[in-house]
Parts: C-alpha cells; sequence; structure tokens
C-alpha cells in the first residue's frame, strides 16, 4: 500500500474517511491476491480439465490488486504521485 498511498498504515493526520478507504483499500488488494495471485489471471480447472481465459495479454494479479486498490481511494486524496 505504501507505493499507492506513501504510507505503510493509517496516519493520524488523516480523517476517518481517509482512513477507513485506507482499510479498504487494503482488504481490496489482499482479495485480489488471494483469488488470483501475482501471476495472470485468468482461467479454471475442474478435475483434470483446464481453461486458461486469460483477461487480456498482460494481466496480472498484482495489476488487478492495485486497480482494486486505486478504486477504493479514488477521490480521497491518498493516491500518492510519487512528489511530495
Amino acid at each position: 500500500m505504501a507505493s499507492i498511498t506513501g504510507a505503510r498504515g493509517v496516519r493520524d493526520d488523516w480523517d476517518a474517511e481517509q482512513a477507513d478507504a485506507w482499510r479498504r483499500a487494503v482488504c481490496a488488494a489482499a482479495d485480489a491476491f488471494a483469488e488470483y495471485g501475482e501471476g495472470r489471471v485468468g482461467g479454471f480447472s475442474i478435475g483434470s480439465f483446464s481453461v486458461t481465459n486469460y483477461r487480456d495479454e498482460g494481466t496480472t494479479g498484482a495489476e488487478v490488486a492495485r486497480e482494486a486498490a486505486l478504486a477504493e481511494l479514488a477521490g480521497t486524496g491518498l493516491c500518492w504521485s510519487g512528489v511530495r
């Protein structure tokens, strides 16, 4: 989360809405990693039968997790641009 918000945890100077958004973003990213892992996204298996159905050529679980976190942070001002 530090690469997205510049913070490794909730800061004292954030209001309750920002703190809740940060916590939701962490949970959204964790849920995405739990579902997809870090590798490419898509596909399923039933017994010995498997289908690979990637969302697109480059999407990974890490990218899905980042998108999920950013969706929770939208409008909060917490998305860090890398410049201070």
